[in-house]
Order: C-alpha cells, then sequence, then structure tokens
C-alpha cells in the first residue's frame, strides 16, 4: 500500500511531513519533534477507541521516542496534549468528549499557517452517529525554543457551536485543555510547581502558570503549562497526578452561534525545572504583561487512592 507523503519547508528550521490519514510530523533541524495524531477509523468499537481523538504527541529531543501518552496503558484516553470535557451539554442532551464514550473529535484536513509556522487541524466534534455539534480549528505554533527549553509549542483551539448553546463542564480531573506524560514514566519522582507560596491547587484559581517534572526512561523531563490570560476566569489547576496528567479547568458556556477560543503555550525541557524567573520572563512574553516573579511551591504528586472494596452482601 502506498502512502502519500508531503514536505514543507518551514522556517527557523522547521519541516512538516503528511502521512496522510494518519499523522503529520514536525521536525526541527531535521529530527522528529512532535506528531500530530490525526487517524480516524469507527468501524469497529475497537477501533474508535483508538482512534477517537486527535492530539499531539511530543518527542524527546534526540527525536526518537515520545515523551507523552498514547492508546494503551492506563487512563489511555489521556493522549499527549489534547482538549475535551467530560460533560457537554447542548440543549437537554450531554456528551462526554473526555473519555469519547459517546462522541468522537473527527480531524478533516490541514490548513498550513501563511507564516509557515505550523498548522491549524480541522476538527468536528460528533455524535457516535455522526451529527456534529462543534467545530474546532486546533493551531499549533512551533517557536524556535530558547535555552533551557528544546521545545516551545503553542497550542490555540477556537471552538464554535453548531447546535444551539454549549455547556462546557466536567471537572479538574476530566475537562480542559491538559498535557499527559508518557504511561512508562517512573511515578516516584513526580513533583509539580506553583506560583505561589503555600499553594493549594484543588482550592486556588487562576494560576499564570504551573509546570511537571517526571523521569522517562532514566532521564528527566519538566513541561511548564502558561495559561494566556485570556482564557476562562476562575480555572482550577489538576496539577497533582503521579502520572504526569496535568492542565486547567473552568466550566464556560458557547452561546448559540458563537465560539470561544482557548491559548496554552507549553515550554519543554530535557532536565531539571527551570528557575520562577525563567518561567515568568516566559510568560510575560506570551502574555504581553510584566508580572514580577512570584513565590513558588513545589510538592511531590499524590498517588491515586486505591478503590474502596465492594461491599458484600450476606444473607
Amino acid at each position: 500500500m502506498n502512502i502519500l507523503l508531503a514536505l514543507i519547508t518551514l522556517a527557523a528550521g522547521f519541516t512538516f511531513k503528511d502521512t496522510k490519514g494518519k499523522h503529520l510530523d514536525v521536525l526541527q533541524d531535521g529530527k522528529l519533534l512532535a506528531r500530530y495524531m490525526c487517524a480516524y477509523d469507527n468501524s469497529s468499537p475497537e477501533k474508535i477507541e483508538l482512534t477517537g481523538k486527535p492530539f499531539l504527541h511530543v518527542f524527546d529531543p534526540d527525536g526518537k521516542t515520545p515523551i507523552t501518552n498514547g492508546p494503551g496503558g492506563e487512563y489511555p484516553h489521556h493522549r499527549g496534549i489534547f482538549i475535551g470535557w467530560r460533560k457537554l451539554t447542548i440543549g437537554d442532551k450531554s456528551y462526554n468528549f473526555w473519555g469519547m464514550n459517546d462522541g468522537h473529535q473527527v480531524h478533516r484536513k490541514f490548513v498550513m499557517r501563511k507564516d509557515k509556522t505550523g498548522f491549524t487541524s480541522l476538527v468536528d466534534w460528533t455524535t457516535a452517529e455522526g451529527k456534529v455539534l462543534l467545530t474546532e480549528e486546533r493551531a499549533f505554533t512551533f517557536l524556535s525554543p530558547a535555552r533551557p527549553s528544546y521545545a516551545v509549542i503553542e497550542t490555540t483551539s477556537k471552538i464554535k457551536t453548531l447546535a444551539g448553546e454549549a455547556i462546557l463542564d466536567g471537572d479538574p480531573e476530566h475537562a480542559g485543555l491538559q498535557f499527559r506524560a508518557a504511561n512508562e514514566m517512573e511515578r516516584e519522582s513526580t513533583e509539580y510547581i506553583f506560583p505561589k507560596e503555600n499553594a493549594d491547587p484543588k482550592t486556588d484559581r487562576d494560576y499564570p502558570w504551573v509546570g511537571l517534572s517526571y523521569t522517562l526512561g532514566g532521564k528527566q523531563y519538566s513541561v511548564v503549562y502558561l495559561n494566556h490570560p485570556s482564557n476562562p476566569k476562575d480555572a482550577i489547576t489538576s496539577a497533582y497526578r503521579d502520572y504526569g496528567r496535568f492542565g486547567m479547568f473552568a466550566k464556560d458556556t458557547i452561546p448559540a452561534g458563537g465560539e470561544k477560543t482557548f491559548r496554552v503555550r507549553f515550554l519543554v525541557i530535557a532536565g531539571a525545572m527551570p528557575s520562577a524567573d525563567v518561567i515568568q520572563k516566559a510568560y510575560n512574553q506570551f502574555a504581553g504583561v510584566n508580572d514580577p516573579t512570584p513565590k513558588v511551591t513545589v510538592k511531590k504528586a499524590e498517588k491515586k487512592a486505591p478503590p474502596k472494596p465492594k461491599k458484600v452482601k450476606t444473607k
């Protein structure tokens, strides 16, 4: 079977290679930096389990191994850089666009940016039967990294509703634009950094940024999530799980005929978390502000509590 490969040269040492119907590779100076997984196959429950949502894999500096999660392992619906809500309500019906139980995210086509810095994936959010509820322009921009980052990835999702007012809901564990580290990571070393003294991510709101450090294959990686100030307010940060899924969630509403935009920039580092000064400088540049460097809190990740034993009925 022949696979059509399209190669497009970009600025700043980037190239794109499109394997039609499967994935789009982003190469930096000839090395694989990221891979946007866009296959869709609803011919069986097993196929839709593997392809029900597009996502962006991020690779190590050598371009050989993904440092993000894909299908398989624990919580296989957590995949790379992804977006979704556990409870999307339109009218009197609700849909799960997190675990993808009764809805799919279907990539339709790519649009290359005219400034040659990235691409946009046009995505339909559909019911299991194929009715389109939302359309999304999921854009990725790949920026020339400044040390200590080896990758700087900005993602902007512009989501429009076609079927009336859409309520985006769920909870911090199951909604929003998030990052998931590879399932093979060494969970004992996972920790998070927060831009506040005595931070409590379960009660605090609207962090400008948050960071994750984890170990994979004996190597340390750090990822910083920069939360653009235009994003929905009253956001709760889910950044405490030892398997390295983290991001921000705020309940929001897209009015009938309207749209919402979600914008996040990721700094990816091979090594230890950079200083708060370095992170704050990157955030200020992204957000267009001049905020001072905050005091920070570093916390070891929490292990998820084991399920409670089922009660056994006795006669």
